[in-house]
């Protein structure tokens, strides 16, 4: 982590970082659930740092996290049976914590975001009050799996939970938080307290592109074009292979009147990842933008903007 100091002694078992490395693929989302778009989660696939540095017998047993991972993957009900035995054996708060993380996300995978969030929920119960910034990860994934299943009221009050922790000081981590907060606040109807919280992702993480996208985006529903088009241009800058960011600034040159702008960004959307949702997106548009006009003729073509509704 960046300037992290070196310490002597092991880690402690329960740390922020700890915890967000037992996480195992994306956070439960669905593009159904918000009007904005998902950000992108950064997941790291590894043991819990924890299994190695505590003292627990429990928590020191290698291969136990990877054990139930690795059995979900191959076959999603064994390793959520695997992940509910381990926690019958009453182990202790460190491996608690493990194998919730590990139960929740294999139900998230299978769609069972109700079960996730409680999943979450109880291993935050299991972080102990002097490592209270542990849990802000824990709470933050509730806060999916809660968006995920529709339940935008209290997916809001688990990030605001997540983000009422003190002690983080991951900035990235929290700005992420705030961008989760944004669209659980949007699935609400509350566009104005939605801004202010990406207002709060980019002071934190400045250099996150999927913050921009996210505030661009809601920029351009409340047809404020100017603020959407800076920050997708921000967000292009940080990411320009990004297929989201591509089709989102397509969608605002083209409300803006600026169709060959639109269709170059759709068509770099095709090219940089033809077998993505948003390149089918992307084709849809194209299609509806009609050929490009050539250099005889004689009047421009008709403006073809996608219906608002269809806008993603």
């Amino acid at each position: 982590m960046k300037d992290r100091k070196m310490i002597d002694l092991p880690a402690p078992a329960f740390t922020a970082e700890n915890v967000a490395m037992m996480q195992v693929g994306p956070n439960p989302s669905t593009r159904n659930q918000s009007p904005l778009p998902i950000p992108r989660r950064r997941t790291v696939i590894e043991p819990p740092a924890a299994a190695d540095t505590a003292p627990a017998a429990d928590a020191k047993k290698p291969g136990r996290f990877e054990e139930c991972v690795a059995a979900g993957r191959a076959n999603p009900a064994a390793g959520i049976a695997l992940a509910k035995a381990w926690l019958a054996e009453n182990p202790t708060p460190e491996a608690r914590v493990a194998a919730q993380l590990c139960l929740g996300q294999l139900q998230s995978a299978q769609g069972d975001y109700a079960g996730a969030e409680q999943a979450f929920v109880d291993a935050a119960a299991n972080i102990p009050a002097d490592h209270a910034a542990a849990a802000i990860p824990l709470y933050g994934m509730a806060g999916n799996a809660a968006l995920a299943a529709g339940q935008a009221e209290r997916a809001t009050d688990w990030f605001d939970k997540a983000l009422a922790i003190k002690g983080a000081t991951d900035n990235v981590a929290l700005g992420g938080l705030q961008a989760d907060r944004a669209r659980a606040l949007v699935a609400q109807g509350r566009m104005a307290e939605a801004g202010g919280a990406l207002d709060e992702a980019h002071r934190l993480a400045p250099d996150d592109p999927q913050g921009w996208l996210l505030s661009a985006t809601l920029a351009r529903r409340g047809k404020d074009l100017p603020r959407a088009q800076r920050d997708i241009e921000i967000a292009s800058n940080l990411d320009p292979r990004d297929p989201a960011i591509g089709l989102e600034a397509g969608v605002i040159a083209v409300l803006d009147g600026r169709d060959e702008a639109a269709r170059k960004s759709w068509e770099s959307v095709v090219k940089a990842a033809p077998a993505s949702e948003e390149a089918k997106v992307a084709k849809g548009y194209l299609e509806q933008l009609g050929p490009a006009p050539t250099s005889s003729a004689s009047t421009p073509p008709a403006q073809s903007i996608p219906p608002a509704k269809q806008v993603p």
